[in-house]
């Protein structure tokens, strides 16, 4: 890991300085160190798998009925331009004789969503994931995110909101769970 963190601080240093900077400044001394440190966390993903987030929290249940986590506040980089989107995430499943441990979702979300991305790719991962790992009937996931690059730089639309959904199984199969999902995040059809 020094290595690697050392080479991202060398990265950085370049970049300041091809932007004229002067990395002696006093601001930005430890900019590059600070730089790097921050970008392997947003990118700490990589260094994460399933089987070590899920830690056997799968629990038997009789329930067949929709479990959904809505608003799960997601932060990601986008692998165009390195720059973030931020939004929100919504994840439901149809169990099928066993259910997840809840802060489960939230890190299988965060699993991918601390990787270089794009968000119509970001939605399907963890969807595949979570009823992989489920095993489950059928899932559903919707992302809402805000894109940097879209806000900071090209056309600058700050109002803009990207939606992506994956559904799979039961939730693209059966009309009826479908439309149950999108009504409980009070989504139109």
């Amino acid at each position: 890991m020094p290595t690697q963190r050392n080479a991202m601080e060398d990265a950085f240093a370049r970049i300041i300085t091809a932007c004229g900077e002067d990395l002696n400044r006093p601001g930005l001394l430890d900019t590059p160190k600070r730089a790097a440190k921050a970008f392997e966390f947003l990118t700490h993903g990589y260094r994460q798998n399933v089987e070590d987030i899920v830690n056997n929290a799968l629990f038997p249940s009789d329930s067949s009925e929709m479990v959904l986590v809505q608003d799960i506040e997601m932060y990601s980089m986008c692998e165009h331009h390195l720059l973030p989107f931020i939004g929100k995430c919504h994840v439901a499943y149809i169990p099928n004789g066993k259910v997840l441990g809840l802060s489960k979702i939230a890190r299988i979300v965060d699993l991918y969503a601390r990787r270089l991305q794009i968000q119509e790719q970001l939605t399907t991962q963890i969807a595949q994931t979570v009823m992989e790992v489920t095993e489950s009937e059928g899932c559903g996931v919707i992302i809402e995110a805000q894109h940097m690059c879209m806000m900071m730089r090209g056309v600058e639309k700050q109002n803009s909101l990207m939606k992506t959904s994956a559904m799979l199984g039961s939730f693209r199969s059966n009309q009826p769970t479908r439309n149950e999902f999108l009504s409980l995040l009070k989504i139109s059809r």
